[in-house]
């Protein structure tokens, strides 16, 4: 009976202990289990943020190719917003332009164009103007600033065309260049528009909206003008030179372009630095663009705005 009981007693031992050995089995297994399976879902998630935080690849450089297409799609562009294109200088011919171009330094075209009628009727010629009192032609520019040196330049070139060229305006760059107060961006201007000529004329605004197009990084403005030409055929540079400066007048502002507007944004690689909104951005546009005069007093017949104000009348 003794022996029953003690070998009963030694079963149950048995079976406890096995049990026991069991559970702390299952438990270390799981443990185990759960320890791998939270080491893989840590890793997971480190390498998901890792992945999350790897840097951006940065956008390919575009080629000089892709450029120049770049470039030639944008004249194409402007040449069907603004067919109108044209100097914005009134004048009847090259001497006019010419003076009106000297004058426009350091101002603009709207003031130049209220000033000359006066300066023309008092001195219609080369001839008349080299003969001109100084101080009654200054009173006559003021408005245009910097008259006295301005003043000094004129009596300077029309003195040379009247006696080294007989009166007229040269045809020639080389030889505009040589005249006081002439450089080769009013040669251009003169040259293009007065003699049919073609040039490139790398005003403020020209200079501006090419760097902003990202053709060229030069700062220079002849190292421009060297750029641009080799981009674009010589056919196209006098009027490629009016529709950039009008863009640039109109839409492509210094300080804020109306980027919500441009009809070339998709072509621009500084589309955002101006204003976005389509609606804020109307509000930017200049002259025709946003229903006002323009700069001229007597504008091509095919302007599509309104002609600028006489000098006092607004």
């Amino acid at each position: 009976m003794k022996a029953a009981k003690a070998a009963k007693s030694a079963t149950k031992a048995k079976a406890a202990t096995t049990g026991k050995a069991a559970t702390t089995g299952k438990a270390a297994t799981t443990a185990a289990s759960g320890t791998e399976s939270g080491a893989a879902a840590t890793t997971a998630k480190g390498a998901t943020t890792a992945k999350a935080a790897a840097p951006r690849k940065a956008p390919k450089a575009e080629s000089h190719l892709a450029m120049v297409r770049r470039a030639r799609r944008i004249n194409r562009e402007l040449a069907e917003i603004y067919p109108y294109a044209h100097p914005e200088l009134d004048f009847r011919n090259p001497f006019e332009l010419l003076v009106a171009t000297v004058l426009s330094a350091q101002t603009t075209d709207l003031r130049v164009n209220q000033t000359t009628p006066a300066l023309f009727a008092a001195y219609p010629t080369p001839e008349d103007m080299a003969a001109a009192v100084p101080e009654e032609m200054e009173e006559i520019i003021r408005p245009t600033g910097f008259f006295r040196a301005k003043t000094k330049s004129l009596l300077g070139l029309s003195a040379a065309l009247r006696d080294e060229f007989g009166g007229e305006v040269p045809g020639r760059l080389e030889d505009l260049v040589k005249l006081p107060g002439v450089g080769r961006k009013t040669a251009n201007v003169v040259l293009g528009n007065a003699f049919g000529v073609p040039g490139i004329t790398v005003d403020t605004h020209f200079g501006r909206l090419v760097r902003r197009w990202k053709w060229t990084d030069e700062e220079d403005p002849v190292k421009v003008e060297a750029v641009v030409a080799g981009i674009f055929p010589k056919s196209e540079w006098t009027m490629l030179s009016h529709r950039v400066v009008f863009h640039g007048r109109r839409i492509c502002h210094a300080r804020k372009p109306a980027c919500g507007a441009c009809p070339i944004a998709p072509l621009c690689p500084s589309y955002g630095e101006g204003e976005t909104d389509p609606e804020k951005a109307r509000k930017l546009l200049k002259y025709e663009m946003g229903g006002y005069p323009g700069q001229r007093l007597s504008p091509p017949a095919d302007y599509p705005g309104k002609p600028a104000p006489a000098l006092g009348a607004g």
